[in-house]
């Protein structure tokens, strides 16, 4: 994928490529690492390529996580976020309102990436939260059926959702059936008339499918986000305990 992206790139752009991929292939290694504390039958000392061999094991039952354990997803700058761990449960799209004054920019990532991540967030609630009907039981007799689905064994009704092993070690969840909760730091107006003009957004919100909070600024209050409008959201203060 860096071969292609490199030699796609104006050479205006070539020394910010080479710094990102630095970058990237750093952060890289660093997940694989970290995602290796809970990988069963992986360990943090092993080798990378080790590690990431598992991905393209088809014996491999747990050849990574993916997405397990995501919870939220934030629309902002990303100094929002740039200090705190979120434990890879986190979405984030960078998106700055003085960028965007017309709001179209907000109106793409509200109806694609967005949707993008409740269809994600979806297939591991409901594949955690019943697994004996929506999830697709464990992948160790898994026969796919074209690409719509598998079979446990060679009969049985089509199951569609993930394997256990996507979502649980044992009887041990690994992920957390929560509903996505989604973050946006813009104008409350322009969020508001961008789900009035679209339907399926209306249904995700209004349904509570989705929890919206939002603020127009850093300095503002949030407010979240009902089908009769914006509701303030109490400020959380913490107080020192006397020692």
């Amino acid at each position: 994928m860096f071969g292609l992206t490199c030699g796609v790139s104006p050479d205006t752009h070539a020394t910010e490529l080479a710094e990102f991929i630095v970058h990237a292939r750093a952060a890289a290694d660093h997940l694989v690492r970290e995602r290796a504390t809970t990988l069963p039958g992986a360990h943090p000392h092993q080798s990378l390529a080790r590690l990431r061999a598992r991905a393209h094991d088809w014996a491999e039952v747990y050849p990574e996580l993916g997405l397990a354990g995501n919870a939220a997803m934030i629309i902002g700058p990303r100094e929002m976020t740039a200090s705190a761990n979120l434990h890879r449960r986190v979405f984030l799209h960078s998106y700055r309102t003085e960028m965007d004054p017309d709001g179209t920019g907000l109106e793409t990532i509200l109806t694609a990436p967005m949707i993008v991540a409740q269809w994600i967030n979806h297939q591991y609630y409901f594949s955690t939260l019943n697994p004996d009907v929506l999830s697709a039981g464990t992948k160790t007799i898994h026969n796919a059926i074209g690409g719509i689905g598998v079979l446990a064994g060679h009969s049985g009704d089509l199951r569609r959702g993930l394997p256990w092993q996507s979502v649980a070690v044992g009887d041990t969840l690994l992920h957390e059936p929560v509903r996505l909760s989604v973050i946006v730091q813009a104008p409350l107006e322009r969020i508001g008339d961008i789900i009035s003009g679209n339907q399926v957004l209306r249904d995700l919100f209004d349904n509570d499918w989705i929890t919206l909070t939002a603020r127009p600024s850093p300095t503002t209050p949030w407010h979240r986000y009902t089908r009769y409008g914006w509701a303030s959201q109490p400020t959380r203060t913490h107080k020192k305990e006397n020692r």
